[in-house]
């Protein structure tokens, strides 16, 4: 089947119409069809089509001028070859149902190419993630590492629901020790069962300064400090010189609070928080507060998703955003 190289892409003639018909390469021209630079690239290595004064080493090195073509075509090969029907656009690809194509049935996933050391923009990542919504497709990420191996993430954004009954908490007195708070409340105290502070000893209980700054705000606890009580506001500003994150942590956990999870410190996983729902022994979630113009390497966010898969754990990214807080969720998945 023979085409030519026109500008960017190529042209066939009428018989590349079966190519259309049958299995979703190109898009309609006159009477043959247009092909994307990598389904040009993937029909000539497959030897189905024929292009005058191209070879695949030649085509290929002509094409790897543009910028990031190479693992575009990497991530175009490997979802046809899965057995997807694959067209470019409106991110970089929509792929269809297996065993459906553009005419007669609908894509299933929007999918964006990155490789290992791209950035992710949360920002523009959530406003992909809402279009994708929107138009009731999945949304993925086909990261490229620097051996050209692939790995997909779904991403979604999570409404977190209510997941347990709140506690009901009587107010009392703290005293300021460093950043935390201690309180003198027996074992098994109404914090405790709601899952505030850390048993110090038999008397006393002591409280992080998030957890503080919280239950501050929620008026539960009263602190003074110097003879003085503080008010949340003086608080934040005495604990947030030694945490520059106490901000998007402190909007973060209260959102969790909101919903009745019980956040903890996820120090140990490399993260701000695990997550509790109810009376469940092992945490749900590691969450992550980020602020919303956050800018984190995919090597980074690799390695948290690797992290709380091994924990059997969902990984998400508490991002403060103009619309409230967006959790959004990372998670590898087999195509």
């Amino acid at each position: 089947m023979k085409a030519t190289v026109e500008g960017t892409s190529v042209l066939t003639g009428r018989d590349g119409r079966v190519l259309y018909d049958q299995s979703g390469y190109g898009r309609p021209e006159g009477d043959g069809i247009r092909l994307a630079p990598q389904e040009a690239l993937y029909l000539l290595h497959r030897h189905r089509i024929e292009i005058s004064d191209y070879t695949f080493d030649t085509l290929l090195a002509e094409y790897a001028d543009q910028r990031n073509f190479l693992r575009s075509f990497l991530v175009y090969r490997d979802l046809r070859e899965r057995g997807y029907v694959v067209q470019t656009g409106p991110h970089d690809y929509r792929v269809f149902r297996r065993g459906e194509k553009p005419g007669t049935g609908e894509s299933l996933y929007l999918v964006r190419v990155l490789s290992e050391r791209d950035p992710i923009r949360f920002t523009k990542l959530i406003e992909e993630v809402i279009t994708a919504r929107n138009m009731r497709k999945q949304y993925v990420l086909a990261v490229v590492d620097d051996e050209e191996e692939l790995t997909y993430y779904e991403i979604k954004l999570q409404k977190l629901t209510g997941a347990c009954a709140p506690s009901e908490i009587g107010s009392c007195d703290a005293v300021l020790v460093g950043k935390s708070a201690m309180i003198l409340v027996p074992p098994g105290s109404d914090l405790e069962k709601a899952g505030f502070g850390k048993r110090f000893d038999e008397e006393r209980l002591m409280i992080s300064p998030v957890e503080l700054l919280y239950l501050m705000g929620e008026g539960t606890i009263r602190v003074s400090k110097d003879g003085a009580p503080l008010t949340p506001q003086e608080f934040f500003a005495f604990a947030s010189g030694s945490d520059q994150d106490l901000a998007a942590k402190d909007k973060v956990y209260t959102e969790l609070r909101r919903h009745d999870f019980i956040p903890r410190t996820g120090y140990k996983f490399g993260h701000h928080y695990r997550v509790y729902c109810g009376k469940n022994v092992h945490s749900d979630m590691l969450v992550h507060a980020i602020e919303k113009e956050a800018d984190l390497p995919m090597s980074v966010i690799s390695r948290s998703v690797r992290m709380a898969h091994s924990v059997k754990k969902k990984m998400l990214f508490g991002c403060v955003h103009t619309t409230g807080i967006q959790f959004v969720e990372f998670a590898r998945i087999k195509l």
